[in-house]
């Protein structure tokens, strides 16, 4: 499931919408018949679309693959700003043009047998892939999800379809316990110890859970979300600080190993 993005051919294509619909509280998914990209994206990849012409458009928006199913490209995002107000409002029939599969996606290592998953509020959109994934190779997939209410949670059918546990909190308690998911991730970890932790959603949830993995002694991968201008890292807009330098969000990740990750400045070495 690993991949050298920087050999992977990037594909341009017009999809068209096939549905277009809200899942949870300020989030759709949209499906697109996208044929070549569907049979060329991995788990954790993603696609840079364009929504609409015109000035306010001239950048592409980066989304996260949510699933596949044949030709279709399931995307999840949360309607957040002018590029996501649009794809909101398209109707089936609609055309768009996207260019992927992008980055470097989830690697699973050898020999896994148990990984856990965490998921928080939409960083459930680049594990649907992933958990299906692992299930087809006979991995005992856990879900920690966490949102902060009931209607924010977003692909929980899913993993509870294909997970043997999902485990769930919210930050009102409407679903599954009250409190943050790294509480619930920390108990996962000492009761069932997993191979692997994947890791996405707000970079303060990811931090501590990529701390609590590595205190454990536990192999854990981060997908970091960041400003993405061009989507093939040449503007350098999506850097993240690593211990062997920058790297590219959008060709070296977004799914990095959370032990090369540098999240403090205080971390990152100076230049002489």
């Amino acid at each position: 499931m690993s991949m050298d993005a920087s050999t992977e051919r990037k594909l341009l294509e017009h999809a068209r919408v096939v549905s277009n619909e809200r899942v949870a509280e300020g989030v759709g998914l949209i499906v697109l018949e996208s044929p070549r990209v569907a049979h060329a994206v991995k788990p954790g990849q993603f696609v840079h679309l364009r929504i609409e012409q015109g000035a306010s458009f001239l950048l592409r928006r980066p989304f996260s693959i949510h699933r596949v199913v044949g030709d279709r490209l399931q995307i999840l995002y949360q309607v957040l700003g002018e590029g996501t107000r649009a794809l909101a409002g398209k109707e089936r029939g609609a055309e768009m043009d996207l260019i992927g599969p992008l980055g470097t996606g989830w690697f699973v290592p050898e020999g896994t047998a148990h990984a856990l998953l965490v998921a928080g509020g939409l960083g459930a959109a680049p594990l649907g892939m992933l958990v299906e994934a692992l299930a087809l190779r006979g991995i005992a997939v856990t879900v920690a999800q966490g949102a902060p209410t009931t209607e924010r949670l977003v692909a929980r059918e899913l993993f509870e379809a294909t997970a043997r546990r999902v485990e769930i909190s919210t930050d009102d308690g409407s679903a599954g316990e009250r409190g943050f998911v790294t509480a619930l991730v920390e108990r996962l970890i000492a009761a069932d110890r997993p191979d692997v932790v994947y890791v996405c959603g707000p970079e303060a949830m990811t931090r501590i859970v990529a701390r609590q993995a590595l205190a454990a002694g536990v192999a854990c991968q981060v997908s970091l979300e960041r400003l993405m201008a061009c989507g093939i890292g040449a503007c350098l807009s999506c850097v993240v600080a690593t211990v062997d330098g920058q790297k590219r969000a959008c060709v070296d990740g977004p799914a990095f190993d959370a032990a090369d990750v540098l999240w403090d400045a205080s971390e990152i070495p100076p230049k002489h």
